[in-house]
């Protein structure tokens, strides 16, 4: 029972531990997997699992390991911050791999990019045809990012000269899971009484609303709980 008890406390702790280190990092290390984040997060991932199961090993070596190695993580990423040489030598640069429409053939060797797979991420890309791609760059993260050729490229309200007089804001969600979001009511100073109003004037109940959004073009956008569809196209068997 001893045992099973150190696992769950240590399982506790780890969670907590991790997340106060995933703060300290930041997003940017997260949803990027640069090199520096690669060894970041599986070394800290090894932390973590020995820290919850292996027993065996004093808890207090753990916690000094996942610490230290945080402030070692910390430390790098404020150094990358401060020096472009330091950035490129943790963080790797972006390599061109497509240039004035021509394959970069060395450049792909260097990343072991076979053409299979460059074929698929340039598909990801919605360029079927590698004709219609003008440069191709594989992003320090993995990532391609593509510049098609002035033919394939998509048309904008400014090639047309067309013009909105009506400025877009940002995305506001007012009710979600049938709760109102106060904190963005006060942000956007809004009220209560002013949404409900909204909603009454729609003829739906404050009690059925699920989500509500006020949208980029400043419209109301409502989800009920009840949403009155007998035969959902994807229905969970």
């Amino acid at each position: 029972m001893a045992g099973i008890l150190d696992v769950i406390i240590r399982t506790v702790v780890t969670f907590v531990l991790f997340m106060f280190i995933a703060h300290i990092i930041g997003k940017q290390a997260i949803s990027q997997m640069t090199y520096h984040d690669f060894i970041a997060s599986i070394t800290l991932g090894s932390i973590a699992g020995n820290l919850t199961f292996n027993t065996t090993i004093q808890f207090s070596h753990f916690l000094i390991a996942a610490l230290l190695f945080s402030g070692i993580i910390f430390l790098t990423t404020i150094f990358s911050l401060k020096s472009r040489k330091a950035r490129a030598i943790l963080n790797g640069e972006p390599t061109v791999v497509i240039e004035n429409g021509k394959i970069l053939e060395k450049n792909m060797g260097k990343l072991k990019l076979t053409m299979d797979s460059f074929n698929q991420a340039l598909r990801e890309k919605n360029a079927f045809d590698i004709d219609e791609v003008d440069f191709a760059v594989i992003e320090a993260d993995g990532e391609l990012s593509i510049l098609k050729k002035q033919p394939y490229q998509t048309v904008t309200k400014k090639d047309l000269d067309i013009f909105s007089s009506g400025l877009s804001s940002f995305p506001v969600e007012l009710i979600m899971d049938g709760q109102m979001i106060n904190k963005n009511l006060e942000q956007n100073h809004l009220t209560k009484s002013w949404l409900l109003q909204e909603i009454k004037q729609r003829g739906l109940s404050p009690s059925n609303v699920s989500y509500c959004v006020r949208g980029t073009n400043r419209q109301l956008y409502f989800d009920l709980f009840n949403d009155k569809i007998h035969s959902p196209v994807d229905a969970e068997s």
